[in-house]
Order: structure tokens, then sequence, then C-alpha cells
């Protein structure tokens, strides 16, 4: 099959990398890049640098070296890290400089963008680097502002290679096309070989879209008509590629007639265009849009990582630049007569490109600083383990074995056969997420802008599963922010909960955000129903639009939903992404930003932990690679039940953790099982299946924690210590954890991206439904026993099972002492409570599985109906039968009506549990049911004594 970024190169058009750093060149992959892509260049940027120092241990030895060198400032230090990278590329691309007869083979290195208003201060800054680095194939870059156009002109006469950059009208292109003529010119006067002189213009292209989308969506907000609507409509997503190829087009104008032929004959090159910015930032174009649309000979296109990845995967390649000028020139005219004034567009895109990379310098300059002042701890150092001998040899081995066998690269590849070679591919955008959103950043404002200009005290998201967890971490541990309304999460179909948080709230100033991936789920959609009949009631049916917003994937019943009922904002997920891999996107970073936080903050740090984790990182130095290797080998060693302790400050952690690893991994009889929420306990309480994992957060430990981990690793336990420094941190776990569940489950050998026992559930749960609309009541059930108010239920199999050791005395007691007395090692307990998940409740089950624990030394875990059918649901049903499941139901005092619909939400709450026991039984689980009745503390405290009576 043919690679199509190699293909690229047969249509004239030269594949360059926008992306550098130490280990891409030490690993041999940038070589490997050159001889199996074609890849024909390389550029670099401030954030690119800033992300390989503050992430990597890149740079340990060299930092180290300088920083002991006595005079050096921190810019100093940054050049000399800086020229010698570019100096090992301009080595490796050297080849391919010789071979195309200098049109390629160059890499890019940029002044100071604190100098892109001084003329002067930026030639003398091109002058130094061009000196500093001496390689020919260097070509420095300059920014395209009304002080550096001149100094183009100027460098390009004195013999030094340009990269112009930050390019977005073809007003300015043309000017600097003059000025890089206009310098040639100067050049070939005194010089006999001017096709020693190279220059790009770098064309900026995805960051036009965003902008101009961005106008566009405000207006189509506020059309009225179809025929206000089609026009706006019609432009979405197509000004960035119609305005390239216009560029393209004067391309051929500016290097055609008398004046360039004369340079020409003597050798000159063209100025080529390189197509900037050419990873797609919304989620509902193609992810290869801005490669595939703007194939044409005599150009560039700068690709970074992600996409380069994705566009080797599936690329589709045509001579494509030049199709339909016409069409282009239309799409122009209409956005301007749309009101879209392009000339401001494009002057903002440039004060805001500017301002992007001088902050990206000063934050890099602020890294090595930190290192020169020996206050940071590279990402690497914050994460630690100790194993007991074995399965350290183990770990150790299966980490020589991704060495030896690429894994690593094949994961960033998205190769499919790492794991089970079938759809994995096609759920990767994950890797990619937040170099996007942090080139998207506007879309993430429109939100703070709704906030902050409306009088909302509150922000209620309806979600479930990968749609909720996130958002519920990040409120959880920031809390209310300054100035901002405070953000809740509803993810229960329990009609207490459901009132109760609609007592927390003031239907006429909260915002709701509804939020499902599929726009399909049950949960989100009867959310929805009920709360926009309470608020229409509250505001009235003209308000009740304004207040809501939507996140769902393009083309979704939810998207269709918010359309019809004029939602205020609809935001799009990328199809690419699974819910639970889904928290760096806008399922997560959308409510992030509503409620107060600083995404582009939070983005930035996670950075870090995504460069940390690339492939082209020693192996033993990517922390996402070697906790997952930990995760795996154990789990195929029977330290299967991952035991998550977590700082008090980032305790709600564990639940977003639960899902991610239990989804993931319980499949085909297989997986991890994580324990969150389980008091840390004496050494002697736990056996031999545990693997525990200390999230500590540095800003705020807790020293108790800290005495009874150090106490589990002197008894042997195997234990890994993560430190997070300060919740900003936070989105740093998101993805090690993700890089760490994808390498787990290849090691398990299943797919990590997909849950089909979730889906059984679910089928069930609507099987239900349905019959109760028909019928007016669900199935019948008839209880094993039954007394005080309270009944047991089990299945044929599990009433024989638990018969046999009963005998002939059926108590409650009796059937309780007999389900408990099936725990044997290595199994763990599970409470599935479909109760109202409050601090009542919680007390009282977490006094249920500590008795449990400590009387059986076996792993426990609590789960709240019917949330955790969303997350540690597929665990228990697809993975390992090693669960003694407790359901938990009561009758609701009151109950709350879906409109629409001929249920309640107390009759989905039942359908879920009957569902959940149903396929629970079907899969030869261990299952008792206890159903509380109408005095649920009471039924609580009864549990209480039969478990401490069963295990005496």
């Amino acid at each position: 099959m043919t690679n199509p970024l190699r293909a690229l190169n047969d249509h004239g058009q030269s594949v360059w990398l926008d992306y550098i750093r130490r280990s891409l060149i030490t690993s041999g992959k940038l070589q490997h890049m050159v001889e199996e892509d074609g890849l024909r260049g390389v550029t670099s940027n401030p954030a690119i640098f800033q992300k390989a120092i503050a992430g990597s241990t890149d740079y340990k030895q060299t930092l180290a070296a300088l920083v002991a060198e006595p005079g050096l400032d921190v810019k100093t230090i940054y050049e000399r890290l800086a020229i010698e990278d570019i100096q090992l590329a301009a080595d490796i691309m050297r080849p391919v400089y010789t071979q195309t007869k200098r049109r390629d083979g160059y890499i890019s290195l940029e002044v100071s963008p604190h100098l892109a208003h001084d003329t002067q201060g930026t030639c003398a800054e091109a002058r130094r680097l061009w000196k500093a680095v001496g390689r020919e194939n260097l070509l420095v870059k300059v920014p395209a502002t009304p002080e550096g156009i001149p100094a183009i002109t100027q460098l390009i006469s004195e013999g030094i290679n340009v990269n112009v950059t930050l390019i977005f009208s073809r007003e300015v292109y043309a000017q600097v096309a003059e000025a890089y003529l206009h310098g040639l010119e100067t050049y070939a006067k005194g010089h006999d070989d001017p096709g020693r002189i190279a220059s790009v213009a770098s064309f900026f292209v995805s960051r036009i879209d965003s902008a101009v989308d961005g106008l566009v969506d405000e207006r189509l907000a506020k059309a009225r008509t179809v025929d206000e609507r089609t026009p706006l409509q019609w432009i979405h997503g197509k000004v960035a590629i119609a305005n390239a190829k216009l560029a393209y087009a004067r391309y051929h104008e500016l290097f055609s007639g008398a004046r360039w032929e004369a340079l020409a004959k003597r050798g000159a090159q063209t100025q080529r265009l390189l197509w900037a910015s050419t990873g797609t930032k919304n989620p509902t174009y193609s992810d290869v849009l801005y490669v595939e649309e703007l194939i044409g000979p005599e150009t560039v296109n700068t690709i970074p990582p992600s996409t380069y990845d994705a566009f080797r995967n599936h690329g589709r390649v045509r001579k494509s630049l030049e199709e339909d000028l016409q069409g282009a020139k239309d799409v122009m005219a209409l956005a301007e007569q749309q009101g879209i004034r392009f000339e401001q567009v494009t002057e903002k895109l440039l004060t805001d490109g500017l301002t992007i990379f001088a902050d990206a310098f000063d934050a890099l300059l602020g890294a090595v600083e930190a290192v020169r002042n020996a206050s940071c701890v590279e990402l690497t150092g914050r994460q630690t383990y100790h194993l007991p001998k074995k399965l350290a040899k183990d770990v150790d081995e299966m980490l020589e074995r991704w060495q030896a066998e690429g894994n690593v690269r094949r994961l960033w590849a998205q190769d499919a056969s790492l794991w089970t070679g079938t759809d994995e591919a096609e759920w990767m955008g994950w890797l990619g997420i937040t170099e996007d959103q942090t080139a998207h950043l506007d879309h993430l404002r429109t939100i703070v802008g709704m906030v902050k200009t409306g009088t909302f005290t509150h922000i209620l998201l309806l979600g479930m599963g990968g749609s909720s967890l996130a958002p519920e971490v990040l409120t959880r541990t920031f809390g209310k922010m300054k100035d901002f309304p405070e953000l809740h999460v509803l993810d229960s179909t329990d009609p207490a909960q459901i009132k109760a948080m609609e007592q927390r709230i003031d239907l006429t100033r909260t915002l709701f955000i509804v939020s499902s991936k599929s726009g399909s789920t049950l949960e989100p959609s009867i959310f929805k129903d009920y709360f926009f009949e309470q608020v229409k009631q509250a505001v009235g049916a003209d308000e009740v639009g304004g207040r809501f917003v939507a996140i769902t994937d393009p083309n979704s019943k939810l998207e269709a939903v918010a359309e019809r009922d004029g939602f205020r904002w609809i935001y799009f997920g990328r199809p690419s992404i699974g819910g639970r891999f889904s928290a760096l996107s806008d399922f997560g970073m959308i409510p992030a930003a509503a409620m107060g936080l600083d995404v582009a903050k939070f983005l930035d740090r996670t950075d870090e932990m995504v460069h940390a984790c690339f492939d082209t990182v020693p192996i033993r130095e990517n922390p996402g690679v070697v906790l997952g290797a930990i995760l795996g080998v154990l789990g195929t060693h029977g330290r299967d039940k991952v035991t998550l302790i977590a700082s008090p400050g980032l305790a709600d952690l564990g639940a977003w953790l639960e899902q991610l690893l239990a989804e993931s991994t319980g499949k085909q009889g297989k997986g991890l099982i994580p324990v969150a929420g389980e008091p840390v306990a004496k050494p002697s309480a736990y056996g031999a299946d545990r693997l525990f994992i200390y999230i500590r957060l540095g800003s705020g430990p807790d020293a108790t924690q800290d005495a009874a981990v150090e106490k589990l690793e002197q008894a042997g336990h195997p234990v890994v210590r993560i430190i997070v420094n300060e919740p900003y941190d936070l989105g740093q776990e998101f993805f090690r954890w993700e890089i760490a569940t994808a390498v787990a489950g290849a090691i398990l050998g299943i797919n990590p991206f997909n849950q089909p026992d979730v889906e059984a559930s679910k089928v069930a749960t609507r099987q239900l439904t349905t019959d109760y609309e028909t019928h007016g009541s669900l199935p019948p059930e008839t209880p094993v026993c039954q007394g005080n108010g309270m009944a047991l239920f089990t299945d044929e199999k599990n009433a024989r099972a638990l018969a046999q050791t009963i005998g002939d005395t059926r108590t409650l007691a009796r059937y309780v002492a007999a389900h408990l007395g099936r725990l044997q090692a290595g199994d763990y307990f599970a409470i599935l409570a479909y109760l109202e998940m409050n601090a009542a409740n919680q007390h009282a089950l977490q006094a249920i599985r500590t008795t449990v624990r400590d009387a059986k030394q076996v792993a426990t875990c609590v789960g709240f109906g019917p949330r955790f059918l969303h997350s540690t649901g597929q665990a228990y049903k697809g993975g390992p039968n090693s669960g003694v499941f407790l359901q938990l139901t009561c009758n609701d005092p009151v109950d709350l009506e879906v409109p629409g619909a001929k249920y309640t939400f107390g009759v989905v709450k039942a359908a879920q549990a009957q569902g959940d026991f149903q396929v629970l039984t079907e899969r030869d689980r261990r299952i008792l049911r206890v159903h509380l009745g109408d005095d649920v503390a009471g039924g609580l405290r009864t549990l209480q004594k039969f478990v401490e009576e069963a295990v005496a």
C-alpha cells in the first residue's frame, strides 16, 4: 500500500514536520521519517521547545552542563539547546537538501517573537542565529508584521534564508513575495548564484476557519429564517481553504513574467507557499482536511505530529489545490456579504498569533529558569514504583520487549494490530486533542462570555459516564471559582437525587449543559426533557432555549433536538474519541471553561505530559508507558485489583479512573478491577491480588496516607507513587492514565476502546422500559426470602447455590451470610446501590465494605446506580468472573414524571436495576439483590448487622 505522505511528493508537494525535540533526533525517528515517509523538512517554534524541556528528560544532561557554566543567562541557555537541536536536525536533512538541489531539506529556527515590531532587532538576531547554527539548510523564521517585511528584504539580500511566518491574508502575502523578490534582486547584483537563497511564505490555514466559523456561529445563533441561515451555513468551514487557493493563484502570478524570468534564468528559486496551522481544530471536519484540500505543485505542507500520523493512516491524495477556483472566489465574496470583515479577522489573527508565540517564548524561558534554579522536577521523577523482585523483573522485560518491537511508535501511529487489529485506529483522536484544543481556544472562550455576560449563578451538567465524570472531578477538585457560577453534575435517575439537585439551584439563573456523545443515551435525554419543561414553566417558552447548551458528536440526535429547541449553543466532540477518553475534549473543557478554569493554563500543563509520553522518549522515562506496563504485567500475574489512594484534594479522581480502567480493560474474561474510595488499612487487611497506586497532591498531602502507603510498601505490596504538584496538573493525569490504559490493554490482549457489555445492559433496560410502556408495569419478580420490610432476590442458579449452604432455615441474615461466604482469595466484593447518592448512604455503604474487606481480605467496590453502569459495570459483566455482587434497591418515597413518556424516573431506575441484574446473571455472576423497601436508612443498618454477623 502506498504511503500517502510519500504520494504528496509525487504531486509536487513537500511534506515537512511541524515539530522538533532532542529525542526525535537521537531516537532515530526523524531519520526513519525521512526514509519511510519522504519527509523533506522540519519547522519549530518556542512552544514545541518549551514542552520538550518541561515534559521530558531529553535535555537533562545538556541543561546540567549549561547551568554549571558561569555567566550564561536564561535566553543564552535556551539558544544553546535549540541551536544544537537545529544543527543535528539540519545534518539529518542535509542529504535531502543535496538531492533536491537545495529545494528542500530545511530546518527552521525562530527569532524572538518580542522583536516582531523591531526591524533592526529582527535583522540583528537573525544574523546572529544564522552564524551560530552554521548550516546553509537553515531557515530563520521572521513574522510578517509591517516591521518584519523590510527585515525580510534585508536578510534575503544578505544571503540569509527566511521562513516568513504568520501570514493570514493574500494582501500581506503579496507584500512578503515582493520583499523576497526585492531582496533576491539585490543579492543577485553582487553574487553569481542566487539559487542558493531559499524562502518559504508560511500561510496559516485552520486558524482562519476557527476565527471565521466563530463569527458565523454567532450570526447563526441570531438567524431566525432559512434564508438567513443558508448562506451562513454554506461558508462555514470553507473560508480558510478558499483563501489558500486564491493565495496559490496569486503565487503563480507573482512568480511569472519578465521580472521573475530574469531571476529564474540565473537559477533563483521561487518562494514557495508553505501551508501552516494544518491540524484540524473543528471536530466536525475531517482530521486531515487541511492536508487533503491543499495539494498542489510547488507547495509545502508543514504538518503537526497527530495530523501527520493521521494522514499516513488514512489520507487521500489528489491534486486539489487548483480545483474550483471560482468557487473559492464565491466563498470569499459571500463571506463579505454576510458581514465577515476579512481584513479585521486577519489583523486580529496576526496580533493573537504574536501573543501566542510571545507567551510560549516566555514560558520556554521560564522552564529553563526553573531548571537552572533546581525548582523543576521532570515528570518522570514524579512517578516512582516499588515492586516485588519477580514482578519488577517481569515489568522490566516487558519494557525491553516494547522497546525492541517499537510498540510505542505503533501506539502513536494508531496501529490497530498493537491490540486486536479491529477498529482501534478509529478511536485514537485523544492522542492529539491537547494540541488541537490549545490552537482553538476561542471556542472555549465563547462559553466564558456566555456565563459572565448572563446572570447565571449555577451551571447544571446533565450527562452520564464519559460525559459527566471528568467535569465532576474538576468541580469537586477546584470548587466554586471566583466570579463564576457553581458547576453541578447530575448523573442519576434516582428521583430523590434529581429533586435534591433541583432544589440546590435557581431554575431561572442556571445554565444547563446537556452532554451526550451519542446524543441518544437514555439518561441525558430524559434529564433534558425534565429540566427543559421545568425551566419553560419558570421563564416561558421564548426564553427556555437560551438557558441550554449541548455537547455532542456531529449529526447526533441531540444536535437535532438542540436545533429544534433553540439551544443557545452546540459544541461538538470528536467522533474519533470515545467517551471515557474525552476528558480533554469539549466534553471536559467546555464545563471547565464555564466554571472558571483557566483552560489555556490547564491544557498547557497537560501538553507537558503529552510530550513526556511521545514515542521518541526513552521507554523507561515515558511515564504513561511505564505505568501501563506495570498495570498490564501485574494484571496478568493476578495483581488485578488496582487500588487507588488519592490525597483528599484529588479524591474524586478515583471515580474517573474507575471508568477508564474498568470499561477499557474489563472484557473477554480479562481486565483490571479499579478499587476507589476504599479507606486505607493495615497491610494485613489485603490479599496478594492488589496493586496500590498513590496519587499524592504535592500542594496538599495527607500525612496519614503517607505513613499508610509507606507501611504497605515495607510489607512487600507493589506500590506506585504519582506526585501531582497542584490541581492545575490534573490534566496531566488524564493523559498519563489514557496512555497507560492503552498500553495495559495491549499487554492484556484486548481492545481498550470498546465496551460491549455496557451496551448489553442498555439493551436490557430499553426492553424493560418498552415493556412498561406497553403493559403499565415491569415484569414481576418473586423474592427468595423476605421480612422486616426487606426482600431478597436472585436467579435460580444462585438460589440453588445459596440454598445448599443455608439449609432449611432460610432467613435474610443466613442468605447474606451464605452469599458473603462465597468470597475466596482473589475475589472482590461489589455493592451496586440503586439508592440516592447522599452522604448518609455513602457512609453506611463504606462501613459495610470495610467490614467485608477486613474480615475476608478481599478488594471491595461501591457504585451507585445507574452511574456505575457506564463505568465499572463493563468490568463486572465482561471482566474476570471474580466478583461477588450485592445489589441494593428501594422504594422511592417520591417520584418524578418524565415529560412525554409513560414511565417515571423511578421506573427507569428500577428498569436499570433489573436490566443490570439480568445481564449479570446471564454472565454467570454471583449476585444477590437486597430490596430495602421504604426505610432505606433502617434497611442499611439491618444489612450492616447481617454483614457483621456473617463475617464474625
